[in-house]
Formats: C-alpha cells, structure tokens, sequence
C-alpha cells in the first residue's frame, strides 16, 4: 500500500513540475523580449514560444500515453524526464526566438506525456472502486500548475535577477525527479509492473489479460494526424508581419490543411482498432459538449494569464514582479471557486455549475474589457474595480474546473477514467493554444492598423518633448483598443461555453454514477 502511493506521489509531482513550466513563461513576457531584443510593439515575434510549449504538449500527450502501455510507465517517464531536462537546458540557454521555441516545444513534448502515464499508472496499482480518488488527485497536480506556474516563474526570476534561472533549475529538480522514479515506479510493462500490488488486484489484472493485450497497441497514426493538424493550425495563425492582415499570406492555406487533416482524424479515429479514446457505448453529444466548455475555459484562461500581465507592463507601466501580483487576484479566486464548484455540483449535478461559472466568467471579462485609462484609481465604492474584475473572472472560470471533470468520468465506464481525465486536459490545452494564437493574430494585427499612421517624432523636431508625450499617449490609446477587443471576443468565448454546457444533460441522481466518482470532485 505504502510502496504504490509514494510511486503516484512521484507521479504526481513530475506532473506539477511540467504544469508549472506551461504557464511560467506569461508573467515574464515583456522581460524576456527586451532581454532578446524584441521591441514592446512587436509582441507579436514571441507568440511562437507560448505555442510552441503547449502545442508539444498537447499532440504528445495522447500517443506517449500509450507508448507507456506497451514499453511501461517508468521507462516512459525517465525518457521524458530526460528530454524535458534537454529542452530546459536549451530553452535556458538560447539568444534568440528560434531556439527559445526549439526549448519550449521539446519541454512540451516531454511535459505532456507525464499526465497521462501517471493517470495510467493510477490504473495499473489500483483497483477500479477506489482509483478515482487516486485520479483525481493527479488532476489536482495538473490543476495546481496553473495556479502556481505565473508566480513560481515571476518569484525564481526575481530571486535570480534573471528569466534563465527558471529553466536552469530544472536540471536538478529533475534529475531528483528521475532517481525517485527509479525508486519507486515499477519497471516493465503494466501487467507486470503491477506486482507490488495487493494479490486481489493481481487476480483482477489476471482476469483481464485480453484487455491488457489490447491496449498494449499504440496508435500512431492517430498521435500523428493530431499533431500534425494542430501544428499546421498553429501555424497558419501565426503572423510575424501583422501589418497589413490578421493571417499571414500562407495563413488561409495552411489553417485549411490543418481543417482537413483534423477531419482525417476524426475519420481515422472513428475507423481504427486501436483508438486515442475508445468511445464505444459512451453518450458522444454531452461529452463533447463538456470537452468544449473546457477547450473553451482553456482559451479564456490562457487569455487572462497573458493579456492581464500585458496590460500591467504595457499600460501600467508595472514590472514582472507587480503584473504578477495584479494577476494573483485572478489566481487566488481561481481555486477557490473550483472547491465550491465541487460541492455544488455533487448536490445539483454538473450541467448548473458550469452554465453559471462561463456566463460569470463571461461577464468578467466584459468589465476587464471596460477598464477605464485611469485603472488604478477606478473603483466599486471602497473596492478597487481592477480586484473586483479579476475576483468575479477567477470565480467564473474556476467554478466550471470540477464539473468538467466530474462529468466526463460519469460518461465513460471505470476502466477509462485516466484517458477521459487526460482528454479534459487536452482539451483545456487545445483552447489555450489555438486561442492564444488566434486572439493573438487579430490583436497584433489592429495593433499595428491602429498605429499605422503614428510617426515616432526625432530629438530635433521642435516641440520634441510635446510630441513625444502626445506619441506614447496614441501608442497607449491603441494598446488599450486591442486589449479591449480580445477581452470582448472572450467574453464571447465564455458565452458560448455556457450554451454549450446547456447540453450536458447528466443529473447528479444519475443511477451510473458511483459514489467514488462524485468523491473525485473534493480532490481538484
């Protein structure tokens, strides 16, 4: 008993050490362009590092997940732990954009497959009655990273005076990582991994072999037709001249291919024998439903963690440590709400819960996108209006965290909880990435119309220092219609969620929900 739980403490907290590396880099955006050069208006140069992470992460979480089934769960988390530590080294030591993403999408890659190989690991040590729990427990690592991930980064940035440092010290905190691992999860593929376990659970895995055989296949044809349409997605958003359109001019082509090759694994998916997530029996219209109200928290989410520091540098003048701190309001709300989401959801149901936390969510950012020029002097009576906006937008997005995750476990039978658990993380990733780049590409590019017609004035010009206050008071005037913008379109986003989450029609009474599933909510 002892033995398995340290092997999933493990688990779970190489899964922490990968969710806080996919969110560290938001709070300190700004610093490290200048560090590389990048001017404040040419933001748009950086966006490949914020993909490039959370694209690797999301196209290798499926397949590296099933490579685990066939060659086992610690062979599997050593190679990524030596990978993660190789694109840690890179990312740290690279001058400029190219390799800072070359760092960022091997950190992902390696990152995503961590979730669900220790998911799977829950599955092999524990018996189907008790491994919710287990699961959620798991989730909950992955949750505490987006949480953390902002303030860790911005706190090790500070405490070493350089962004580098972030990524430096993931060298030996994962080559502690790795000799834990060593230690305590077992060697060899899941059936015979399963050996320190109770001899109940030994006669249960002996029962189904012919499932153990099954899943020892790997699809990879499917792991590769994800990556790839999301790659091409990603791709064809992504803009290094904003100035005369949203899409660059490969934009619509490449946006299209990705489409096509994303139907081509839908087809796929739907043909195989071996599939990413077998949904046979499994109600596809509520779950795809509340896959989407994650995708589309996901997108929200990213929006804040970025567009919220980058309101707090760029128009606040603020630095990494303080836009940090503005941010820590929506953080600090953020778990909060998704406890109370928990609890409201095991007496209601889950489809409440998440309807009302996306239109919240929605109605936070329509005051985010009011912020008035003079913000910090803004208020609700004696309540700041910055705390109050950031507070009502945490509690909105954090409420919908448990009801997610409840309602896919209640869609799909036991044996399927770790991949269904990963799916929702996958999906709230899929949003973080492609609206990030999406929102980013339109941002960036009414950026740049909007100060089409600005000229910087020069030190000789007469009434140089007039002019100049008059051209950062324009440059900020169109930073603040962008922002106001991308906090419209995700509100937008939010809306739709909430209709979206309207069909998820499982009802708390629900006879095929276990109690041990409705006891997974507490965990996250």
């Amino acid at each position: 008993m002892a033995d398995r739980r340290i092997a999933i403490g493990v688990g779970g907290t190489v899964v922490l050490l990968a969710a806080l590396d996919a969110y560290v880099i938001t709070t300190i955006i700004v610093t490290v362009t200048q560090d590389l050069g990048i001017p404040i208006n040419r933001l748009e140069r950086i966006t490949p590092v914020l993909t490039g992470f959370l694209l690797g992460y999301v196209a290798a979480m499926p397949l590296l997940g099933q490579l685990s089934d066939r060659f086992g769960r610690r062979a599997v988390l050593q190679a990524c732990l030596a990978f993660f530590a190789l694109g840690s080294a890179i990312t740290a030591y690279a001058g400029g954009v190219p390799l800072l993403t070359t760092g960022r999408v091997i950190q992902g890659i390696a990152g995503g497959a961590l979730l669900p190989v220790t998911m799977a690991l829950a599955g092999d040590l524990w018996e189907e009655r008790q491994r919710p729990v287990v699961l959620g427990t798991v989730g909950a690592a992955q949750e505490l990273g987006s949480v953390l991930g902002p303030l860790y980064g911005v706190g090790i940035a500070a405490a070493f005076d350089d962004w580098r440092w972030i990524f430096w010290i993931n060298l030996p905190l994962t080559a502690v990582a790795m000799i834990a691992v060593q230690f305590s999860v077992p060697g060899g593929r899941p059936q015979e991994a399963a050996g320190i376990d109770t001899a109940r659970i030994d006669a249960a895995r002996s029962n189904a072999a012919p499932v153990n055989a099954e899943r020892a296949r790997v699809d990879v044809v499917g792991g590769l037709l994800l990556a790839l349409g999301l790659g091409l997605l990603v791709g064809g958003l992504y803009n290094p001249e904003p100035e005369e359109s949203a899409l660059p001019p490969w934009g619509l082509p490449v946006v299209g291919a990705g489409l096509v090759v994303l139907v081509g694994f839908v087809l796929w998916e739907a043909r195989s024998r071996t599939k990413l997530l077998d949904l046979t029996g499994v109600r596809r219209g509520p779950l795809f439903a509340t896959l989407g109200v994650s995708l589309l928290s996901g997108a929200a989410l990213m929006v804040t963690l970025v567009d919220v520091v980058l309101v707090a540098q760029t128009l606040l003048e603020k630095d990494s440590v303080d836009g940090a701190l503005m941010l820590t309001r929506f953080l600090v709300a953020l778990p909060i709400a998704a406890v109370a989401g928990g609890y409201v959801a095991r007496r209601i149901g889950d489809r409440w819960p998440m309807v009302v936390g996306m239109a919240v969510a929605g109605v936070g950012f329509l005051l985010i996108s009011g912020w008035p020029a003079d913000l910090e002097n803004a208020s609700y009576g004696p309540i700041p209006r910055m705390d109050a906006d950031l507070v009502v937008t945490g509690l909105g997005l954090g409420f919908v965290i448990a009801p997610v995750s409840s309602a896919v476990l209640r869609f799909v039978p036991a044996a399927q909880h770790g991949v269904a658990s990963a799916a929702v993380v996958v999906a709230r990733m899929m949003g973080m990435l492609l609206g990030i780049s999406a929102l980013s590409a339109w941002g960036f590019y009414r950026f740049r119309s909007l100060t089409a017609d600005l000229q910087m004035p020069l030190p000789f010009d007469e009434g140089f220092k007039q002019k100049l206050t008059a051209y950062q008071a324009a440059l900020k005037d169109a930073l603040r219609t962008q922002y106001q913008e991308m906090f419209w379109v995700t509100a937008a986003l939010c809306v739709l969620g909430a209709l979206l989450a309207l069909a998820v029609t499982v009802r708390n009474e629900d006879p095929e929900v276990s109690d041990s599933a409705r006891d997974e909510l507490l965990t996250r």
